[in-house]
């Protein structure tokens, strides 16, 4: 059939708003427990509820999670590492009520602690003392919530649980020995988030279940130390970027030498010893074995054995699995379809894990490490795309401010039923990560594909500040947030503009948190963008730091500097102080819900746009908070933007869509 031709923007396409929340769920954190795999799945077309599914050995596929139960935690408003497996028992926090509960197998599910103020997040079990490890967030008194590391009692525990260490403001990753003899654990303070600088402590459990002897092994105030993990044969494996890069390290029994080793005292910070910690690097490499922490329960590596490791990494040349021999530290890269993988478990003879690439969407697969066969369990996609409407992306490097190097992921206009007409170039949508402190991937992402497959180019920029390039370039960002990471998206856009790829008149950026910041920064600080759209993003650094949850309550110290010390920065570099110089549309999209960034944000961001008579548009969300996860939201804010670029820049849509009132729009 020939191809018709119809303006950029205007292409009819399969990948519509109703295919991507009817058929699209959330996976993440894999559990092996006995012959199952379990996981989490985030269903947006039940409201967002998770629900952890599990697989026997014999195929069968199964959820485990009654209605209306939720499975996630919202300790430091993320979450992660709300559930465990045990014995087939299932421990689990609840959405609604922040209580854990456990679900033995063919029995009711059971509450284990009450309904009070208290959350729980990084389950372990315990069950040769009867009971479970965890963090703890404590909200139960006026002020900043108290994170303990705690034990709580099974099958219940009436007192919300004992309080093993204190004292820290930040509490993660607690990981017991497989003899049951010793507890370790992550532990940070304000102003540091835990990619900045951690610890990584060690303490033997008593017979009653306390610790004793508390040594710090690793770590400190510039050196960040992720997920901690024992082997099977009792040896102590982290991951730290001392280096500059996180690699793989090792703590042998005879070689814990303790920075500092004091008895567990409440309210005591810890005493940082200068230099790097301990253990003895196994896998030294320009390349990153972990992650930033945003979430508890968090998985780079894994072992099949306790001479083999499975183990995810990233380069200049993308994600890779291997294993790694810990005799020899030899790195044995495995040849596998994915350019994306996370969430790694492994077991003797197989790995699990989260993987994607370009043409496949998100799915749990099982590794077969002897034959190399591989098994999808679950793909987070039903729907089946003609590979002719997928844009392929292309990672590129493009020069940026002072000289340097920024890099992104280009996709290109792709639909094979339509070409433009002669001369056109496309519209380009700027993509400005989460976080700050994050990366973007290449995996399938229908969301994406909503854009590139109408006639949108797609520029995904990893902006200085951003993981998978190292410690310097994540530094990039450095009391540099909203001038690094504007910069980068600004050059990438123009970039673009200068391969013939892009309309300079037709430059979006849009973005969600830390992004939708960046993009409200761009549109107000520089003059390249002729349009935006703004997913719960920042507008007052002030208000930010006067009015967030506690993990991200001293974050801006790093970024721009404290407060308020510094308060001319955050003045300087908040957009919502210079509307004067916005000339442009945008349209915002907010929680009600949202305890990261409140809704006053982006109120304030609206009222001053109003007030200037340029063109903007707002869809609030009840029942949404920091991330959107109802099927309706998501389907509603698509069209809404696609509505509204098509309105602003004058392009007639394919299908029609709900309309969204624009204010102040010429004509």
């Amino acid at each position: 059939m020939p191809q018709l031709t119809a303006p950029y923007g205007s292409w009819r396409s399969p990948v519509t708003s109703d295919l991507i929340v009817t058929g699209t769920t959330g996976l993440r954190q894999i559990v092996l427990d006995r012959d199952a795999v379990y996981w989490l799945e985030s269903r947006p077309t039940e409201g967002g509820r998770n629900v952890v599914v599990r697989r026997t050995a014999h195929g069968a596929v199964s959820d485990l999670t009654p209605p209306p139960f939720n499975v996630r935690t919202r300790v430091h408003e993320y979450g992660g590492g709300a559930y465990t497996v045990a014995g087939g028992a299932i421990y689990f926090a609840n959405d609604r009520d922040q209580r854990l509960y456990v679900q033995q197998p063919g029995q009711e599910l059971q509450p284990i602690t009450l309904p009070v103020a208290l959350r729980y997040a990084d389950l372990q079990a315990d069950l040769r003392r009867s009971r479970l490890l965890c963090v703890r967030e404590d909200h139960t008194q006026p002020g900043e919530a108290v994170n303990t590391l705690v034990s709580v009692s099974l099958p219940g525990d009436a007192a919300g649980g004992t309080v093993l260490v204190s004292g820290n403001d930040f509490y993660a990753s607690p990981r017991l020995s497989p003899d049951g003899e010793r507890l370790a654990w992550l532990t940070w303070n304000h102003p540091n988030m835990p990619w900045d600088g951690c610890e990584l402590w060690v303490a033997a459990v008593q017979p009653d279940g306390s610790l004793a002897g508390a040594q710090r092994v690793a770590g400190g105030p510039a050196e960040s130390v992720y997920q901690p993990e024992w082997s099977p044969d009792g040896t102590l494996y982290f991951v730290s970027d001392r280096t500059g890069w996180w690699n793989l390290y090792r703590l042998e029994p005879h070689q814990a030498t303790p920075l500092e080793m004091v008895r567990p005292k409440p309210n005591r910070s810890p005493v940082f010893a200068p230099g790097s910690g301990g253990g003895e690097p196994i896998c030294e490499m320009p390349a990153e074995f972990g992650a930033p922490q945003w979430s508890f329960g968090q998985s780079n590596y894994a072992f099949a054995s306790a001479q083999r490791i499975v183990c995810s990494y990233v380069n200049a040349a993308g994600w890779h699995l291997a294993t790694l021999d810990t005799a020899t530290h030899s790195l044995h890269p495995l040849d596998l379809p994915y350019s994306d993988m996370s969430s790694v478990q492994a077991g003797p003879g197989h790995a699990c894990f989260v993987a994607g690439s370009p043409t496949e969407a998100p799915q749990i697969v099982q590794l077969d490490l002897g034959t190399g066969r591989i098994e999808t369990l679950r793909c987070s996609s039903a729907a089946t795309i003609d590979p002719g409407y997928i844009s392929i992306p292309r990672a590129i490097e493009f020069p940026t401010a002072h000289g340097q190097t920024a890099h992104g992921f280009y996709y290109p206009p792709q639909n094979k039923d339509y070409v433009a007409p002669a001369g056109e170039l496309p519209p380009l949508i700027v993509e400005s990560h989460g976080g700050p402190t994050g990366s973007t991937d290449t995996m399938l992402d229908l969301e994406r594909q909503f854009w590139t497959s109408r006639g949108f180019a797609v520029l995904d920029v990893n902006y200085g500040g951003s993981t998978r390039y190292g410690r310097a370039y994540r530094e990039r960002l450095k009391g540099q947030w909203g001038v690094v990471d504007v910069d980068d998206c600004v050059h990438g856009a123009r970039f673009l503009v200068e391969q013939g790829l892009a309309d300079s008149r037709r430059l979006i950026i849009h973005g969600g948190s830390a992004g939708g910041y960046t993009t409200l920064a761009a549109l107000t600080f520089r003059d390249v963008f002729s349009a935006g759209a703004s997913y719960y993003g920042i507008s007052d650094l002030e208000a930010m730091a006067k009015d967030t949850h506690k993990f991200e309550s001293r974050y801006l110290d790093g970024l721009i500097g404290p407060y308020p010390a510094r308060r001319d920065l955050y003045l300087a570099r908040s957009p919502i102080h210079f509307t004067d110089r916005l000339s442009c549309p945008v349209i915002f999209f907010q929680g009600l819900e949202d305890k990261v960034v409140p809704p006053n944000q982006a109120e304030m961001m609206i009222e001053a746009l109003r007030a200037k008579g340029l063109p903007v548009a707002s869809l609030f969300f009840a029942g949404e908070q920091h991330g959107f996860r109802q099927a309706q939201t998501i389907k509603r804010a698509l069209d809404a933007e696609l509505y509204f670029y098509s309105r602003v820049f004058g392009f007639a849509l394919a299908e029609p869509v709900e309309p969204v009132p624009i204010e102040n729009l010429p004509g």
